[in-house]
């Protein structure tokens, strides 16, 4: 019969697929002899067998589970249920990937009205005994059967306001028991039912609940958020309950063996006396550094710093560890690897390679790519900042600068993400059922909470800004507004938060690039080291090339010419050439144009000093470039002095029902020479002039929709005819190459044949995506998230590339390529090559390169380095 449950005793560390990472790294701490309150584990197969059976435990998992009870009763000497020596316990998740605050917890499961007695007597503590009865029968009403948990805080808010308390710790025992009674009558009156007095019948209740807790819409959406498989399960950890909440002598924390936030090597957290663990994370109260623990209890804080180092020494990566103390007495209830902002990342990384904690390989596999993507975007402009208005100081909860509309619900944050407006979530606090708001949102403000608080929490795992613990504001949701003294700030008005110091802001601050040195330039120069794909960059302008170098671009990948036709000086030059009637008046528009594409490449080649710098001819359909609104029309029409009548048909007849597949890319050049020949000449002109300059230039000519051979032997044609004509009047030689883009299927399945004329493939992703799924990119989105909401597809192939089916033709392309001309230069040039799984299978099918947009070329590099670690 196959094993469904396991003592903390009976497991370790490397069986978290089955244990879930708390699971197993419960045995791992059981194991080396650390304070763990003992318990046992019920497996994530058992969670999808769960599933599989229509969500009902079955009797054989049932009878583990309580001979499993019956150990603990005997390990501890308490009996669960039992009226004089009650066995509590607490029942959490525990999946294989750390999410924190996206599943469900019930602590102090076990009581009822005659074990609450039997506790407060073998305790000698009856105020403590009620406390814990309270607690757990909110958190069972509210995650086992779905009561709001509002309901319960109205009550006790009402008994503290009667009686003049400001804290839940002011509550008497008197005043508990009327606060549990009423909390019985809430559920009662919500469920038809007495709150449920069998602790076997919580206990299975509870199971269930976490299993259930698997699927709800917010472990859903941190899943997808952080690509974990939906199909793991969760482990059900039930362990014995050590207490906080005993008085002055107990209390409850988190701590990181480093800071998360920046990876300063120092024991960074908050712990409350006389307090249970949802109170730290929740926010309900302001918690107390940990370095305060030293002056309360000397020897705890001595013991728990030792316990910190020899765990972060035997997981050889930063701690987060929970604890609780009851009576003097210290526990730990659990230790994960912590979640940290992309700086802490990065240092911690460096760091613990040059303590020799860990290898450089070991680093390099460390650091999450996602995460990057926070770190090398804008600062706060300094002396913008310097005058911008102070409204309010919290928590430097998750660093990075943002800036955004206010907005009180997640809700509403998510609706003006999707009219396109940047978004700060403002919340008293933030929960779990805030996640898609926090996803939506640039940054994030609470007006409780610590650095251990979930909005903290989430914030720096997703690589957001964040300020916690404003205390100093008053949201008032009701109005939609919040106010920080004298200043009122409402819904939909810009504020700004630096979430490295706390400081909150009225307005829209300016922002400035970084500058990336020290651990970050090591961490570069280790993953340049490994790496075995070259990066490039899309890029259109000297700036975005300057960037892209700065991050460590070796190239442009893809420049495309038609972003160059859109600027004010050049429309109506580019409309002109369009609406010609005739060749003669064609070239002419395009005579014009040909200097002012010249100066743009000859500064773009000065920033790339001889790197190889890949040029996409003229794409897009032409109607693209035309005028749509009438008065724009008249104008046109008045500067080329011809009717508006026939400027308006003439746009009439560039209209095309799907100009995606319609007359563009090198189907203009078969139409309309001319215009790859300006464009040739351009390019090669400019080379000429930036090399006699004494700079090395490496221009590639990339032709767009390539087909058919025979399309891209004419064109090709065009194109060198006018190259070579150049040179030789010129007497200049510069290296050039002609290649295609790969982004119809059919040049996929005939690149033997492509190759004999094309001397690199660049992969456009975003097209072929396009075309291999018969999906509109610019439509797609309207209903592409259902099919990931309803399993059909689990990422949306325009984000992550389709390895089974676009994937596949680049490969055979990639094949076929090299078995024609071997030494091809193969590149992906999509929006696909700068995300990180895609990146991956770009190096394990070999291909040369990878370009993406500036600010993801180190998470490209990064990337690159780990597949070819992992490989």
């Amino acid at each position: 019969m196959e094993k469904y449950v396991y003592n903390f005793s009976e497991g370790s560390k490397e069986m978290k697929n089955i244990l879930g990472g708390k699971g197993a790294n419960l045995a791992e701490m059981t194991k080396i002899g650390l304070p763990v309150p003992p318990g046992f584990t019920i497996t994530t197969q058992a969670c999808n067998r769960y599933y599989q059976e229509g969500k009902v435990i079955w009797k054989e998992l049932e009878d583990e589970v309580l001979e499993k009870l019956s150990e603990l009763e005997n390990v501890l000497g308490k009996k669960f249920g039992d009226k004089d020596n009650p066995l509590l316990v607490s029942v959490r998740s525990g999946s294989v990937f750390s999410m924190p605050g996206m599943m469900d917890t019930i602590l102090n499961l076990g009581l009822n009205d005659e074990t609450v007695v039997g506790l407060a007597q073998k305790t000698n503590n009856e105020r403590f005994a009620y406390d814990s009865y309270r607690r757990f029968i909110q958190m069972f009403s509210d995650v086992v059967m779905g009561i709001q948990k509002y309901k319960f805080e109205i009550i006790l808010d009402k008994v503290k306001k009667e009686k003049g308390y400001s804290l839940d710790s002011d509550l008497t025992s008197e005043d508990l028991k009327v606060v549990v009674n009423e909390f019985k009558n809430i559920y009662r009156k919500e469920i038809k039912q007495s709150f449920p007095s069998d602790p076997k019948q919580q206990l299975f209740l509870a199971v269930k609940a976490v299993f259930d807790s698997w699927n709800n819409p917010r472990a859903f959406v941190y899943r997808k958020l952080h690509d974990i498989p939906h199909d793991l399960g969760t482990a059900v950890n039930i362990q014995s309950m050590v207490f906080g909440n005993m008085g002055d002598t107990s209390g409850t924390g988190v701590a990181f063996t480093r800071n998360p936030s920046t990876g300063e090597n120092r024991l960074f957290g908050e712990f409350l006396i006389n307090a249970q663990g949802e109170d730290v994370v929740a926010g309900i109260r302001t918690p107390h550094s940990i370095d305060t623990l030293k002056d309360i209890m000397p020897d705890v804080y001595t013991e728990f710093e030792r316990i910190t180092k020899l765990l972060e020494n035997h997981y050889k990566d930063m701690q987060d560890i929970e604890f609780t103390i009851e009576n003097g007495k210290l526990y730990i209830l659990q230790t994960r690897n912590g979640k940290r902002t992309s700086e802490a990342a990065i240092n911690i990384a460096v760091d613990m390679t040059e303590e020799n904690l860990i290898t450089k390989e070991e680093a390099i596999l460390r650091v999450d790519p996602k995460q990057l993507d926070t770190l090398l975007h804008p600062n706060f402009e300094k002396e913008a900042l310097e005058k911008a208005k102070l409204i309010s100081k919290g928590l430097p909860a998750s660093p990075g600068a943002a800036s955004g509309k206010v907005y009180f619900t997640a809700e509403d944050a998510v609706k003006a993400h999707l009219c396109g407006e940047k978004v700060i979530l403002v919340r008293l606090e933030t929960s779990p059922e805030d996640i898609e708001g926090m996803v939506s949102s640039e940054g994030i403000l609470t007006a409780r909470g610590g650095m251990t608080s979930h909005a903290a929490v989430v914030a720096r795992g997703m690589g957001k800004c964040c300020v916690a613990g404003c205390s100093d504001i008053k949201i008032e949701e009701d109005k939609k507004q919040f106010r920080a003294g004298d200043i009122v700030v409402k819904e939909g008005e810009y504020i700004s938060l630096d979430g490295s110091t706390g400081r909150v802001f009225v307005g829209d601050i300016p922002k400035v690039d970084v500058k990336l040195t020290g651990k970050f330039e090591k961490l570069m120069k280790w993953v340049d080291e490994f790496r075995k794909l070259k990066v490039r960059t899309n890029a259109d302008t000297p700036k975005d090339a300057a960037t892209a170098i700065k991050f460590g671009a070796e190239g442009i990948g893809l420049c495309r010419t038609e972003h160059m036709f859109f600027e004010e000086n050049r429309i109506p030059i580019v409309r002109r050439m369009i609406i010609a009637k005739d060749k003669d008046e064609r070239q002419k528009a395009l005579d014009e144009l040909l200097p002012i594409q010249k100066d743009d490449f000859k500064e773009i080649f000065k920033v790339m000093q001889g790197r190889e710098t890949t040029i996409r001819l003229l794409d897009p359909p032409l109607h693209e470039f035309l005028p749509k609104k009438d008065d724009e029309i008249n104008m046109l029409a008045q500067n080329m002095g011809i009717s508006y009548e026939e400027i308006k048909s003439r746009v009439e007849d560039l209209e095309e029902f799907n100009p995606m597949l319609g007359h563009r890319g090198c189907r203009l050049c078969v139409t309309y020479p001319e215009i790859y020949q300006m464009q040739s000449r351009a390019i090669i002109e400019a080379a000429i002039e930036v090399k006699q300059d004494g700079i090395e230039v490496k221009p590639e000519i990339m032709i767009p929709l390539i087909g058919d051979i025979n399309e891209l032997r004419y064109v090709k044609s065009i194109i060198k005819d006018t190259i070579e004509d150049i040179l030789q009047r010129s007497n200049v030689e510069i290296d050039y190459l002609i290649g295609t883009m790969i982004e119809v299927p059919r040049a996929a399945l005939t690149a033997d044949e492509i190759a004999k004329e094309a001397e690199f493939f660049s992969f456009g992703t975003n097209d072929l995506t396009q075309m291999t799924y018969g999906f509109s990119r610019d439509d797609a989105n309207k209903f592409l998230s259902e099919y990931e909401e309803k399993g059909i597809f689990e990422k949306d192939p325009f984000q992550v590339l389709d390895e089974k089916g676009v994937g596949k033709l680049i490969k055979i392309a990639s094949q076929l390529g090299k078995s024609e001309r071997e030494d091809i230069k193969l590149g992906i040039c999509g929006e696909h090559g700068g995300e990180p799984s895609s990146i991956a299978f770009c190096h394990k099918i070999g291909l040369n390169y990878v370009s993406c947009s500036p600010y993801r070329v180190p998470i490209a590099r990064l990337v690159a380095a780990q597949a070819a670690l992992k490989n």
